[in-house]
C-alpha cells in the first residue's frame, strides 16, 4: 500500500470519527480511536513510538515521540487547539525528516470542521 492510499484511509478515519464524536477532547481520546479504526481497516499501528535524533554515529533516545505511525510509513501527529501554528506544522516535518517517512498528517481535532484541520505534509514524496 503506498502512503497515498494510506493517507486517503486516514483522513476518511479522521472526518469520521470527528463527525461522531465531535472536536476539541483530549487529544488522547482522538489517539486511540484513530488507532483502533486504522487497525480495523487492516493496516499496521504504532503509537507513542519515539523517535531518535541521530548525529554521525550517535543515538540520542531523548528525541521525540509520534503519535502513530501506519505500516511504517505514514506518521499521524494529533491535536485538539483552537489553532495550528508553525510549530505544529515544524513537529510533523522533524519527524519526516528524522524517520525518513515521506508522508505526514497533522490532524486537528479541535477545529469545528475535520477538513480545515488536516495538514498533509511530505518529505520527498512523488506525486
Amino acid at each position: 500500500m503506498t502512503e497515498n492510499e494510506i493517507g486517503s484511509i486516514v483522513v476518511k478515519c479522521a472526518i469520521e470519527i470527528h463527525q461522531e464524536i465531535g472536536p476539541g477532547l483530549l487529544e488522547t481520546v482522538y489517539e486511540v480511536i484513530l488507532a483502533n479504526e486504522l487497525y480495523n481497516r487492516g493496516l499496521i499501528i504504532k503509537r507513542q513510538i519515539l523517535i531518535p535524533i541521530r548525529y554521525k554515529d550517535i543515538r540520542f533516545d531523548e528525541g521525540f515521540r509520534a503519535d502513530i505511525i501506519v505500516n511504517d510509513k505514514v506518521i499521524l501527529e494529533l491535536k485538539s487547539v483552537e489553532k495550528v501554528t508553525p510549530a505544529h506544522k515544524k513537529q510533523v516535518q522533524t519527524y519526516l525528516r528524522l524517520t525518513q517517512c515521506k508522508l505526514g498528517y497533522l490532524l486537528n481535532f479541535g477545529e469545528a470542521l475535520m477538513k480545515t484541520g488536516i495538514t498533509r505534509c511530505v518529505n520527498g514524496l512523488e506525486e
